[in-house]
């Protein structure tokens, strides 16, 4: 049943990210990278990746959606015409998801208990993180300890994109031409 669901919830981004290519309305960009992003939160919830599928749910959803409508407002939603050269884009494309498939060859199965991450880096982080990081939920001393640069780079992009915005704002509010 799991399984259905992951097949089904894929199919649906897939269909998605198909229609984004497709839309020449920035407007309807911003929506469905929306729904994008709360197909992957759902599917993070699946794969009993919560706390994974809330950051995904508010940033990816949220906050990008907030931005991406505000880059909107600030452009008056004007639309460029399209490129004369499309297959250039198209071709770097198919060559980074082909670039990304050889190397998902390499991976464990999904799952697969006898994996490098569940022999060793699991089994450390349940084991000793509370007399590592002085934290008792194992979620949080992952994220804030053992992964706190990574946190901090995400929370500093998430900072430099609202500045952006701010800024784009001010500028607007005092009269500077589009």
């Amino acid at each position: 049943m799991e399984s259905l669901i992951n097949s089904s919830l894929l199919t649906m981004m897939a269909l998605v990210a198909i229609s984004i290519v497709g839309q020449k309305n920035l407007f309807s960009v911003a929506a469905l990278t929306a729904l994008y992003s709360f197909l992957m939160a759902s599917v993070l919830v699946v794969l009993d990746a919560v706390d994974v599928a809330m950051t995904e749910a508010c940033v990816g959803a949220g906050i990008s959606t907030v931005l991406l409508l505000g880059a909107m407002h600030l452009s008056d939603g004007f639309d460029l015409k399209p490129s004369k050269h499309r297959l250039i884009p198209l071709t770097i494309s198919i060559l980074v998801v082909a670039f990304f498939m050889y190397g998902s060859f390499g991976l464990p199965l999904f799952g697969e208990p006898e994996s490098v991450i569940h022999l060793r880096v699991a089994t450390r982080y349940l084991s000793d993180s509370l007399s590592e990081t002085g934290v008792p939920n194992v979620v949080t001393s992952v994220l804030a300890s053992y992964r706190g640069f990574d946190t901090l780079g995400e929370t500093f992009v998430v900072f430099t994109a609202g500045i952006g915005v701010l800024a784009l704002f001010s500028m607007r509010r005092r009269g500077t031409p589009k």
